[in-house]
């Protein structure tokens, strides 16, 4: 609340921020506090970067040799490098769902409901907040680009950045959808297993899915992380031509689908999500 002062020195009469501005700086202190704990969390952050480096490079390394590069169109790992940078940006996006699980069951959260804002506010400053801390270490990530040999292109960089954000926006907002209704961290684990981690492994991040039965390719035209990935590696394509993978991740009807529909398609899914999460969220508790 800030104070007005009256001409002639009268008495300051206290004036309440409109309502827009309670709302933006609510989402502002959300974002504010992930960042935070981002800053200060520096060994889980760096356990968590370590996970897909250690892919990366191992598993990588080692399937290199087996797996030629004439049947993928480029390098194993230069094929591996956007699965890697999904399963980066997949950690922090899912952390947002449990902590609203453990703000719930701590008390924070009833705390948090009573200030003068919207709920369907504070659930978008926690899908902010998720957005940019999955994106940032993501980008971090970009950094061991030209490890598997591809180049240090500002353009290149900027679109597999942009590809990032959408990546992690869709999947902080699934996370909250998912989080929303559930009261036990435990449960909230048990329905990752059975939901992300087959998401990401029929995304085509690790392998083409061209050898794999007719009806699971068909799944990953509702799966959001194949078009993720699928977008990553067709901004790579759009700058290094030469580095492009010959293997479509999505197809219809045996032809890919636009770059530009991709990106537009991933965006409604989270922005379904995060619509459905704020229906649910704005709930009496």
């Amino acid at each position: 609340m800030t104070a007005l002062t009256l001409p002639g020195g009268g008495e300051a009469v206290p004036v309440r921020p409109s309502r827009l501005r309670r709302e933006l700086r609510a989402v502002h202190a959300l974002v504010h506090r992930d960042l935070l704990r981002l800053a200060r969390q520096r060994v889980p952050t760096a356990l968590m970067l370590l996970h897909p480096v250690l892919y990366l490079f191992i598993l990588g390394g080692g399937l290199a040799a087996l797996i030629p590069a004439g049947t993928l169109g480029v390098g194993y790992r230069t094929y591996l490098f956007p699965g890697m940078l999904m399963m980066t940006v997949q950690t922090p996006a899912i952390m947002v769902g449990i902590r609203l699980i453990t703000d719930r069951q701590s008390g924070y959260l009833r705390e948090l409901l009573m200030a003068p804002v919207g709920r369907t506010t504070l659930l978008l400053g926690s899908c902010a907040g998720g957005t940019l801390v999955a994106t940032v270490q993501g980008a971090v990530l970009l950094g061991l680009a030209g490890a598997v040999g591809l180049p240090y292109d500002p353009v290149l960089l900027a679109l597999l950045l942009g590809g990032m954000v959408l990546a992690s926006f869709t999947l902080t907002a699934l996370s909250l959808a998912l989080a929303v209704g559930l009261r036990s961290p435990e449960t909230f684990h048990t329905l990752l297993g059975l939901v992300m981690m087959p998401l990401l492994f029929l995304s085509g991040g690790f392998f083409p899915l061209a050898s794999l039965p007719g009806w699971v390719q068909s799944l990953t035209a509702a799966n959001p992380l194949a078009y993720a990935v699928d977008l990553l590696r067709r901004s790579i394509a759009l700058r290094v031509p030469g580095q492009a993978p010959g293997t479509a991740v999505v197809e219809w009807a045996g032809r890919q689908p636009p770059l530009l529909l991709e990106a537009g398609l991933l965006l409604t899914a989270g922005a379904l999500a995060l619509l459905w999460a704020a229906r649910r969220f704005g709930r009496p508790e």
